[in-house]
């Protein structure tokens, strides 16, 4: 800094003032500073910044999530990111996998790296772990699936009313026999589906006994190979509900390569890329991760600001996505 005063000849305090975007520095003095620190390739050190900043806080965030290759996942870090850049902050994520020896090796990476708050997807039965952090002021936000053992803010998706829509449109085309493709019955998510879709038969009067519902499908060759052996058993369903985006992938490829896309009906939870391009379109219900995200960082930064309020579930509406997989009446 001492260099890029001299060469810009100013005091360091003004470069200091440019460099951290503070007012009362004309534009002239401002553009001088900056080309000055152009020309000796100057950037500031954010680690010995935040050692002198008053409240100790590092000006970024982490996020942890299933997967970052999961669209679902990259729609609601996005939106985060979006937020927190207005906001100087930078936004640091990284997948899970849905492990959850995983889960606490990468909050307790982030922590010690003093990431100002976090936002994450619960994959570990308890999320205990985290009192400690919370008594000592760090913010946490749940996205996607709601913790247990701490107390703290919470955005969801309406899993079960998602899946019960679901359910509800593929009975009014006639459909009875309908089979579940779920996720592992562990992740809370794939319970709410599994139970929304379940309510549902039960009070449309169809009896579950005989409803092929198959769980523990985490990818898309596990969905394919499961769909196909059930078509091909002595009773198909008529119609499926894949209860998420990697399944209803794989439950796509099944019908397809036994040419049963235009026969079986089919509705997935949540939307897959490209999925209005297929013949027939993919009927879904759709999530909105972008909302989920804006809500999430909405309130991160509401707690950094000094809320100190009671954590609070929000819970954002599924959309119904009608393109045609999905009213299909039986044969």
């Amino acid at each position: 800094m001492k260099n890029v005063a001299a060469l810009a000849g100013v005091g360091i305090k003004t470069v200091s003032r440019v460099i951290n975007g503070e007012p009362n520095v004309s534009a002239v003095t401002t553009a001088r500073v900056r080309a000055a620190a152009d020309s000796l390739d100057f950037h500031p050190d954010l680690h010995a910044r935040n050692l002198r900043r008053a409240d100790g806080r590092s000006s970024t965030l982490g996020l942890l999530v299933g997967s970052v290759g999961n669209p679902f996942s990259g729609a609601m870090h996005r939106a985060i990111e979006d937020l927190a850049s207005t906001r100087g902050v930078a936004v640091f994520a990284s997948s899970l996998d849905d492990d959850p020896d995983r889960e606490e090796v990468a909050v307790s990476a982030f922590l010690r790296r003093r990431v100002d708050g976090l936002i994450l997807t619960t994959v570990s039965k308890s999320q205990g772990y985290l009192l400690p952090e919370l008594r000592r002021g760090t913010p946490l936000v749940f996205v996607d699936r709601e913790p247990a053992g701490v107390e703290a803010d919470v955005v969801v998706s309406d899993n079960a009313a998602g899946a019960a829509a679901a359910t509800r449109h593929l009975l009014s085309f006639g459909h009875r026999r309908i089979a579940f493709l779920g996720d592992r019955t562990d992740i809370q998510t794939a319970q709410e589906r599994r139970r929304g879709f379940l309510e549902e038969l039960g009070r449309a009067g169809v009896a579950t006994a005989d409803i092929p519902v198959i769980t523990g499908l985490h990818d898309e060759d596990a969905a394919n190979r499961a769909l196909i052996a059930l078509l091909e058993s002595e009773h198909p369903p008529t119609a499926v509900f894949s209860s998420q985006n990697l399944i209803t992938i794989g439950a796509v490829r099944g019908l397809r390569e036994l040419g049963l896309h235009r026969t079986i009906a089919l509705v997935g939870f949540d939307d897959v890329p490209l999925a209005d391009l297929l013949e027939p379109g993919i009927t879904v219900v759709a999530q909105n991760p972008s909302e989920i995200g804006r809500l999430a960082a909405e309130r991160i930064f509401a707690r950094l600001d000094g809320d100190r309020s009671a954590g609070r579930t929000y819970v954002v509406p599924t959309e119904l996505i009608t393109r045609g997989s999905g009213e299909m009446r039986p044969k």
